[in-house]
């Protein structure tokens, strides 16, 4: 039963990082399955009505009915309610795209975001939401893996894996010491920042929401790095500081954070 559960929970993250659907074969071979039993458990999964099939090419693709089930229940939680307000201030200030991450055990996940961006270049992160942020590459996952002890930020990175997000400019891949320095410079410096690295052309900079101990999240500022120069990205420190401040005041409001606490 434990097999069959991992082998369906695997093909609905496959499948979410693949909407326009994968053929039995694809899946099978991410699943390392026959492609008989995939098959049958595709058709469960249709069944329930999580997958559904496209008649014209025979894929398999995710419903909208597991984001319909995530987006209510991070809505019954409280995130977005409480956290939406802060967010829209500091984009509107900032005229760039702020994002709040939040940790969930050994992961930190991209849930709510803003758009200061009005006019010109603007970084959409749309197919980002709901992902697991890069304790590595993104500034998000630094600042939050800074507030770890050294050997529990390692073990996470390396159970991500090293290999840069797809996107990142070439010649960005890091070794374990040098993740290690960058951790070191984060938590000296108070913030974390990440330019090219994660995409070609974007710059970020993160800070911890305050915590005593690991964060509980992380909030950034994310935009084109022609815009979000160095000189713009430490003009904006002060205003991401006070707002992850305002942020873990008001962590108390929300059931997620209770229950993590």
């Amino acid at each position: 039963m434990t097999a069959a559960i991992d082998r369906m929970l695997g093909v609905l993250d496959l499948l979410s990082q693949h909407p326009d659907g994968l053929s039995v074969q694809r899946v099978a071979a991410h699943i390392d399955a026959p492609p008989s039993a995939t098959h049958r458990l595709l058709n469960d999964l249709v069944r329930a009505d999580y997958v559904c099939q496209h008649p014209g090419t025979g894929t398999y693709a995710l419903t909208i009915r597991l984001a319909a089930l995530g987006l209510g229940w991070l809505g019954r939680t409280g995130v977005t309610d409480v956290a939406q307000p802060v967010l829209d201030r500091l984009a509107a200030a900032a005229g760039e795209l702020v994002r709040l991450s939040v940790a969930d055990g050994d992961r930190l996940v991209w849930v709510a975001f803003a758009q200061g961006a009005t006019a010109g270049l603007r970084y959409d992160p749309a197919r980002e939401q709901g992902a697991d942020a890069s304790l590595a590459y993104s500034a998000s996952g630094r600042a939050w893996a800074a507030t770890l002890d050294d050997d529990r930020a390692l073990a996470l990175v390396a159970k991500q894996g090293l290999a840069p997000p797809d996107g990142a400019a070439e010649g960005s891949r890091l070794g374990m010491d040098e993740v290690l320095a960058l951790l070191a410079r984060t938590r000296d410096l108070g913030h974390a920042e990440a330019v090219d690295c994660f995409l070609a052309g974007m710059a970020a900079i993160a800070v911890p929401l305050p915590a005593d101990g690991p964060a509980p999240g992380s909030l950034s500022i994310a935009g084109p790095a022609a815009r979000l120069t160095e000189a713009r990205r430490a003009a904006l420190l002060p205003a991401l500081h006070a707002a992850a401040a305002d942020l873990a005041g008001m962590i108390p409001a929300s059931g997620f954070f209770r229950g993590r606490s």
